[in-house]
């Protein structure tokens, strides 16, 4: 039997305004971009379970004219046995809260609904800490519009429990070295506990005395300076025999002060103070693992003294790379306890159960999304993490996601966005996704609508193309939904795809030249009708089957190439033929030619432009 921390609330805490994340059973994964709370997050608990020293009045909440003076943060433990829901604590449980902590919730189940609350004490110039039971938990929003930190109703009361819920908290500037040397360390302060009986000591410290003996005697140098500081008893009135060398330590207890960790591969041995910050960084948190396993195997737990940790780790990934990141994530999975990472790696997100993850955004304020499983299939789990997840990782990133269906849009859309904000969509977030064809929508948007990310959709005009977004949209909404009302969705003109598109909009020159460029060749269009002309073929299905083989006859048509109309036609056919190689080439033609974009595409940079920024980016 085990429990959860199913639910974390925070009021007022540096970015936190007013948040709810409901947190998973073993492993949490924190996503989203920079400055979005994740860290903060990972700071509140440590109010709730660890110390408070660190608090200034920098982490109350500020924002033009809102500001708190007080951070609240509400947890909600509740019992789970293997990740099961259960009605009520098992005993031991039920001993470490005490009869007057638990309450039932409205399902009648025993829960710990836990709020910590932090005001400063001008007075005395410090700030204070107060612990509460709340009665119930209440509704994260009333139906009269009240909110969870209105609610004052509770009771005070001293908590005594926190050896069996120790918090551990490890930040990115982590690093096996300072970790050695510092007692209050994970690694420190195992180190300073280990023991020894006395006669094991005694052994160990005539073994060293030994030791050090013969590492003078064989030692010209050493023999020399310990014969020279002889004359220190002159010096000093003293008839001792002089200061003594000792190149290891004499005590057991000082053995720690010379400790070093070394790595060794097939040939050599090297000193951890070779190694780089990535190895440092990683050692720091298998260090933390082993002081856990350390303390889930104390005394207290043979008598069933629960035994709990929450550890709460921000960017594991740091110094480390992609394949050691996913395999170090795996070794935190392997912790006992509840977990909580904050990370801005795409590797560690992707090897995160899709359940796990929750997504931190910031717009006016912060909030946290999440993509509720429960109404998944596996089949669409699957496509979410093998189409999104696993091809676009950075996604989890993004302050906007715009979708579209091919290669064309994919390497002309970042090329027009940076001309239209004078900045590269990286710089503000926005990132540009091919979805790989039409109808393979809903995997792409169910992500981002989970997560909380805005998304838009540019597509090409075909019929079939904007049924099958009619199809997703109506799956993902669960209702009829008419794409032509959504500021969000952009359907291309006419029914074209994105190449006639452009033909059809003006840049007939521009599509020229970039194609003439690819080539290195001024005539190469005229040159290629000349061959083209009324010799290219396409195939026709008949309705007629062959006698022998029983499979359709096709007929072949020609292609006219003449007039004005054939010559778009032959450019679609060139552009069409090496759109990977041509798109680039064409946008940097349509900048470079002062033209205005193309409607559609300006009425998508519009609307992003109002959605997330104010004015026009400079």
């Amino acid at each position: 039997m085990s429990i959860l921390i199913k639910y974390v609330r925070i009021y007022g805490f540096r970015g936190l305004e007013n948040i709810e994340v409901k947190l998973n059973q073993h492993t949490t994964v924190l996503t989203g971009m920079n400055n979005t709370g994740k860290t903060s997050f990972l700071k509140a608990l440590q109010i709730v379970f660890g110390n408070t020293q660190f608090i200034s009045q920098d982490d109350f909440f500020v924002s033009g004219n809102r500001n708190s003076d007080k951070i609240i943060v509400d947890i909600l433990i509740v019992p789970k046995d293997n990740g099961v829901p259960k009605d009520g604590f098992d005993k031991d449980y039920e001993a470490l809260f005490g009869e007057a902590r638990i309450k039932y919730d409205k399902n009648n189940k025993q829960c710990v609904p836990l709020r910590t609350v932090v005001t400063f004490d001008p007075e005395k110039k410090s700030y204070k800490t107060r612990r509460i039971i709340l009665s119930e938990w209440q509704p994260f929003q009333s139906k009269t519009g009240s909110l969870w930190h209105q609610n004052n109703d509770g009771q005070d009361k001293y908590f005594n429990f926190y050896d069996q819920l120790p918090f551990f908290y490890m930040d990115a500037k982590r690093d096996i070295l300072e970790n050695i040397k510092n007692k209050k360390s994970y690694l420190g302060k195992m180190i300073s506990k280990t023991e020894y009986s006395e006669e094991v000591i005694k052994t160990i410290e005539k073994q060293i005395e030994s030791l050090n003996k013969e590492v003078i005697s064989n030692s010209d140098i050493l023999s020399a300076i310990k014969e020279t500081l002889k004359g220190l008893n002159t010096a000093m009135g003293t008839s001792e025999q002089g200061v003594e060398i000792i190149p290891f330590t004499k005590k057991v207890r000082d053995i720690n002060k010379g400790m070093s960790i070394y790595y060794t591969d097939k040939k050599d041995s090297f000193s951890m103070e070779y190694h780089g910050m990535g190895t440092r960084s990683w050692s720091s948190l298998l260090t933390l693992k082993a002081f856990i396993s350390v303390l889930s195997k104390n005394p207290d737990q043979k008598k069933n003294i629960p035994f709990f940790p929450i550890i709460a780790i921000e960017e594991p990934e740091a110094h480390i790379h992609p394949n050691a990141q996913k395999k170090l994530y795996k070794q935190i999975e392997e912790m006992p306890g509840q977990k909580i990472i904050s990370t801005h790696s795409p590797y560690i997100a992707a090897s995160a159960d899709l359940k796990e993850i929750r997504n931190f955004y910031y717009d006016e304020n912060i909030r946290c999304g999440e993509i509720n499983t429960n109404e998944l299939t596996d089949e669409d789990i699957r496509k979410i993490k093998w189409k999104v997840i696993n091809t676009r990782g950075e996604i989890f990133f993004s302050k906007a996601l715009i979708f579209f269906e091919g290669e064309t849009e994919e390497q002309v859309l970042p090329i027009f966005a940076k001309d239209y904000f004078k900045k590269h969509p990286f710089e503000l977030g926005v990132n540009f996704i091919g979805v790989g064809g039409g109808g393979n929508y809903l995997p792409f948007l169910r992500f981002a609508e989970g997560l909380n990310i805005p998304w838009f959709i540019l597509s090409d005009g075909e019929e079939k193309i904007v049924e099958k977004i009619n199809k997703d949209i109506k799956a993902l909404k669960n209702s009829e939904t008419d794409i032509n009302k959504q500021d969000n969705i952009i359907i291309l003109d006419k029914g074209y795809d994105f190449e006639k598109y452009l033909i059809e909009n003006g840049y007939i020159g521009e599509i020229e030249k970039a194609v003439n460029q690819l080539h290195n060749n001024s005539d190469y269009i005229k040159n290629y009708i000349d061959k083209k002309n009324r010799t290219l073929k396409g195939r026709q299905k008949t309705e007629k089957k062959c006698k022998e083989c029983k499979q359709y006859i096709y007929e072949d048509n020609m292609r006219d190439y003449e007039g004005e109309d054939g010559f778009k036609t032959a450019l679609y056919d060139c552009i069409t033929e090496e759109k990977t190689q041509i798109a680039p080439i064409i946008a940097e033609k349509i900048v470079e030619s002062k033209k205005e974009l193309p409607p559609e595409i300006k009425q998508l940079f519009e609307r992003i432009e109002r959605s997330f920024f104010n004015n026009k980016v400079k």
